[in-house]
């Protein structure tokens, strides 16, 4: 029931979404009266703003047609080498991107967002790399007959992305930048690789923001999390994809109640964000209010996550600590992060993050205890918040470029 009322009310909102955008138009409209009213800039500025907040959206492009390296724009190309039900690998190249250039592999997150969330993330590494990016499917889109996906299936995959991506000469696989949630997989697939002593385990894992001991620092979604048994998530946030999709039937945690949880906790700050482009409308900032309404276009773009993999994670990350206290499993075998022996770790908090606390990535580096200390690096960025870390100027400027320098002090797979 829950889900079929959220569609009934997208539709009932689709519907006001439109008729609030001719409303706006005919406002604004310098050949009809209302265009010469006092109030009209202001008229159709408020429903300008209710028009985009309530608007039908789908699922984003990248949308990333050039970088500017060297002060010179460079065309970028995007291909999508591996497709599978829940997931596929892309890949960006940039003209005259140097031969032997570092391969990375960017891990999105499975959270509710696309992985188009990590655009600016992916636009500046392909400046200097060949990048790929896990380009995770909406839940509800996948037929029942694909099966189910998991934890263990998330590691899964990453695997078999790296070993598409291939091994370097150096017997190591491609660099790995796992952003917020996937930190936990990735260091987990990193371990099971470097048991096996695979030749395509990473050569790099830099992992930004990463809930891997939940302990440190505890946040307010580290709190909602532990205060609540698993059987309550299982009964309260899961629903049956309807019928009109074609994952009908399929469990899941819906995209919408993860954007509705991620509003609530800044819910001041979205207020005064939207309040802050309805002045920009009034007086004709185009600008300034096209970036609030870009922002929110990626932010308001939201898929559903099986329910499986969601409740997982909320049990094993959140709730048992298991990478942290050396009980995970993969298929039912121990996972040892002292298996990590040659693939360097960079951990990279954000000084006000408040969905990882500082702390809860650098553990990583700690657990890695067959890892050399020379190995292992942790940056603090001053001033960032979650999204900081991996998008805006500090990530250009400031985080990105140590992630190269570490990359390139721990080489892995070239192209």
């Amino acid at each position: 029931m829950l889900y079929h009322a959220y569609e009934l009310q997208r539709a009932w909102l689709n519907g006001a979404s439109a008729l609030a955008s001719i409303g706006a138009e005919a406002f604004a409209n310098p050949y009809l009266p209302t265009g010469y009213l006092g109030l009209g800039q202001m008229g159709a500025s408020a429903l300008e703003v209710f028009a985009h907040a309530t608007a039908p959206r789908d699922k984003p492009a990248f949308g990333i047609e050039f970088v500017e390296v060297g002060g010179e724009p460079r065309a970028v190309e995007e291909a999508t080498v591996v497709n599978r039900p829940f997931g596929d690998l892309k890949r960006f190249t940039r003209d005259g991107l140097p031969e032997g250039a570092p391969k990375l592999l960017i891990v999105a997150p499975m959270s509710g967002h696309y992985a188009t969330l990590l655009r600016g993330t992916v636009r500046r590494m392909v400046e200097s790399c060949e990048v790929y990016v896990t380009d995770w499917a909406d839940a509800k889109t996948v037929p029942l007959s694909d099966g189910r996906f998991d934890l263990d299936d998330y590691i899964d995959y990453l695997i078999g992305f790296l070993e598409h991506i291939g091994p370097g000469k150096n017997g190591r696989g491609a660099n790995v930048m796992a952003v917020c949630q996937p930190s936990v997989p990735a260091l987990a697939a990193t371990a099971i690789m470097g048991a096996d002593e695979h030749p395509c385990r990473p050569a790099t894992l830099t992992m930004m923001g990463g809930p891997i001991d939940t302990r440190e620092s505890p946040t307010t979604v580290n709190d909602i999390a532990m205060d609540r048994p698993i059987e309550w998530f299982r009964n309260t946030v899961i629903a049956t994809v309807p019928m009109q999709h074609r994952g009908a039937g399929r469990r899941v945690y819906p995209g919408f109640l993860q954007l509705a949880g991620f509003m609530s906790m800044n819910l001041g700050q979205h207020i005064l964000s939207h309040y802050e482009m309805f002045k920009h409308l009034t007086v004709g900032d185009e600008d300034s209010a096209q970036a609030t309404k870009d922002f929110y276009d990626e932010y308001r773009s939201v898929c559903d996550m099986t329910a499986e993999f969601y409740l997982q994670t909320v049990e094993e990350v959140f709730q048992k600590h298991s990478l942290a206290k050396g009980t995970f499993t993969h298929r039912g075998e121990p996972v040892d992060l002292g298996a990590i022996r040659d693939t360097a770790l960079l951990a990279i908090e954000g000084e006000r993050d408040d969905i990882s606390g500082i702390g809860q990535t650098k553990a990583a580096l700690t657990l890695a205890t067959g890892l050399a200390k020379s190995k292992k690096q942790y940056l603090l960025a001053e001033g960032a918040g979650h999204y900081g870390i991996f998008n805006g100027s500090r990530w250009r400027t400031k985080i990105a470029p140590a992630v190269e320098a570490f990359m390139a002090k721990h080489r892995g797979a070239t192209a």
